[in-house]
């Protein structure tokens, strides 16, 4: 080997072998060129993510790069000091954790798939486009229903639906469009924030055992102040005439009803085995991925008689509606539903979890507490919940997470609270948000949002506050 080749690879031995204090545990990584070099990695990876809506790049695929690169980087550390066992128990943890979340994620993400393929939220739609109801009317009942359905489907899915619903019925109306959609974003991350099934970071604490399930009720009226506050000043300048009525219909698909009640069953599953037998909540979701496979074998099995039934039926009343039924009986395969679940969101969620997992293992994560958590955990949380306007609040809820600050349960349902309507106050805070600026493209804009951020910001404060006073007992 040349002399220049050997220096190159000293720098190169000498960059990921640094030396690193041990006691026992994980190698302190923060003040080494590995560790640095690593840093500079999320941080490149992550700039790329939030340039997604300009490059369409997927936002999954420079997190996994980064992913493997990191904990390359640790590999070849632990190596060098002879530890390789360590990290390969560090990963396989960070691992566990993923999976976790991932299986229960892939089935709620089947379940509202196999809702969507039964045309509910078509039926909904349709029946919210054939009111007669004014421009404000539609405007408050679009945001209670993102509200109200989002603890239960998750914030994005019924951000989308609602927002189908607006332009459907707004005939181009930009400024109407605008302030409907801000109002949804808003409504549906501040519906979310009050379940774990509502977003990805209230189900992040609850997994990790931070808040019982029932505690996170108390969010409600927090939640609710988060969003009418805003609504009510938007709403002032929305106009009050009635758009022109839609006709439309759509007729159910058979078994749609009761795949709602098989999820509802799913729901019930996953908190009485956490609850009650201290099992993780992803056994009780993937019992009910098997509730919705029975019914999708009993749906197949049955439908030959029940299209005889129905074309004799049709033949000897000639009913129209029983036409439209007929048609509408289509083949149901779960596992084509499982193909259709949001599979860029679930590598993304991978990618971040490794990427913060692979951080927090070289001890920044530490630091970072340090610095944010030695003062005011609510200043701290309060300052967390703004960081998630700029930064997808995933990453930060699971930073937090990992830190394991030690906190009151009303500093973890703060900190819940905030970085779910956090990502609010920006367009670009929220899948939601940028979900909709793509859907209502050109209508529902990153400034038309910014100029609400006041209002919004207003809402943010309040539900902070709300929380501090009516649940100060858990403080």
């Amino acid at each position: 080997m040349s002399g220049s080749a050997r220096l190159f690879s000293s720098a190169i031995l000498g960059l990921f072998c640094a030396p690193a204090l041990a006691d026992g545990g994980p190698l302190s990584m923060t003040h080494t060129g590995a560790g640095l070099f690593a840093l500079a990695i999320f941080a490149l990876a992550y700039a790329l993510v939030m340039a997604e809506e300009y490059l369409k790049l997927r936002k999954s695929k420079p997190v996994l790069v980064a992913a493997g690169i990191i904990w390359i980087v640790i590999g070849i550390v632990y190596a060098g000091q002879g530890q390789s066992p360590l990290a390969v128990a560090g990963f396989r943890q960070t691992l566990l954790e993923y999976a976790e979340l991932m299986l229960f994620l892939l089935v709620a993400m089947t379940y509202v798939n196999a809702m969507e393929d039964r045309l509910l939220f078509d039926a909904l739609r349709a029946r919210l486009v054939r009111t007669r109801l004014s421009l404000r009317s539609l405007f408050w009942l679009t945001g209670i229903l993102a509200f109200f359905i989002s603890p239960v489907v998750d914030n994005l899915t019924t951000a989308l639906l609602m927002c189908t619903v607006v332009l459907h019925v707004a005939n181009g109306e930009r400024r109407f469009i605008n302030l409907a959609c801000i109002n949804i974003v808003v409504a549906a991350n501040a519906g979310g924030a009050f379940s774990p099934f509502g977003d990805i970071t209230t189900l992040m604490v609850w997994q990790a055992g931070q808040v019982p399930f029932e505690q996170f009720l108390l969010l409600f009226v927090p939640a609710l102040l988060n969003f009418l506050v805003p609504a009510t000043l938007m709403s002032l300048m929305v106009p009050r005439h009635a758009p022109t009525m839609s006709h439309e219909r759509v007729v159910l698909r058979r078994g749609a009803f009761t795949i709602v009640l098989l999820f509802l069953l799913t729901i019930v599953t996953a908190v009485a085995c956490h609850h009650f037998l201290a099992l993780p909540p992803v056994l009780g979701m993937m019992m009910g991925l098997g509730y919705l496979q029975f019914f999708g074998f009993y749906l197949r099995k049955t439908q030959p008689v029940t299209l005889a039934r129905e074309r004799a039926l049709y033949a000897r009343t000639g009913d129209e509606a029983r036409l439209l039924r007929l048609g509408s009986m289509v083949p149901f395969d779960v596992f084509n539903k499982i193909a259709k679940a949001e599979w860029d969101t679930l590598l993304f969620f991978y990618g971040v979890v490794m990427c913060v997992g692979g951080l927090g293992f070289m001890g920044y994560l530490a630091l970072a507490s340090q610095l944010l958590y030695q003062g005011d955990p609510t200043l701290a949380n309060v300052a967390i919940g703004l960081l998630s306007a700029l930064i997808d609040n995933i990453p930060v809820m699971y930073g937090v997470l990992s830190m394991e600050p030690q906190m009151s349960a009303g500093q973890w349902l703060l900190v819940t609270l905030t970085t779910g309507v956090g990502g609010s106050l920006l367009s670009i805070g929220s899948a939601a948000g940028v979900a909709l600026m793509g859907q209502a493209r050109g209508m529902y804009t990153f400034v038309g949002h910014l100029k609400w951020l006041p209002a919004i910001l207003l809402g943010y404060m309040v539900g902070i506050g709300a929380h501090l006073w009516l649940n100060s007992a858990l403080f």
